[in-house]
């Protein structure tokens, strides 16, 4: 019986050391758990901080950027908010803006900075017409398009004045 009960108590013993080793390997699984988890917390906050560059497809986007002529459009858009940066290279001072748009619900406004940070053209997309920016520097200038809850079609140039 001794030997018995000293028999159990070693098999108790291993099963211990045993669960041990198990319970450091859940402590490792759960730290590399939340490791991964952080990992993508972050990773979704830097890409919604950083500002969109596209749009959804189904708003049938068009987006020609080539130096001195910038071409935006898109159209049948519902309840779209985002921000949209795009560096554009002007070779001129100055840029002709074409605004051709059917804002039907919430807002779009379009800016446009140069390459010192300068505000040269700030609109409402709302607004039709043919426009002129404010002088400013040649290189490579941004254009920001701002979207908040917007619905309908948006289509605009911006091109380099001779």
């Amino acid at each position: 019986m001794v030997g018995r009960a000293m028999q159990v108590g070693f098999r108790d013993a291993r099963w211990g050391s045993r669960f041990g080793q198990f319970k450091e390997d859940r402590m490792r699984i759960r730290l590399f758990g939340r490791l991964l988890g952080i990992l993508v917390v972050l990773t979704l906050a830097l890409v919604l901080s950083c500002g969109g560059q596209t749009i959804n497809p189904r708003f049938q986007p068009e987006i020609s950027n080539l130096p001195d002529n910038f071409q935006f459009q898109v159209t049948a858009m519902t309840n779209v908010s985002q921000t949209l940066t795009y560096n554009w290279e002007n070779s001129g001072t100055v840029a002709n803006v074409n605004q051709a748009c059917s804002i039907t619900k919430g807002s779009a406004t379009l800016a446009i900075r140069d390459p010192q940070d300068t505000l040269v053209y700030a609109r409402n997309l709302a607004e039709n017409g043919s426009f002129v920016t404010n002088a400013g520097v040649t290189g490579t200038w941004r254009i920001v398009v701002t979207l908040s809850g917007a619905s309908g079609t948006i289509n605009f140039r911006v091109q380099k004045r001779p």
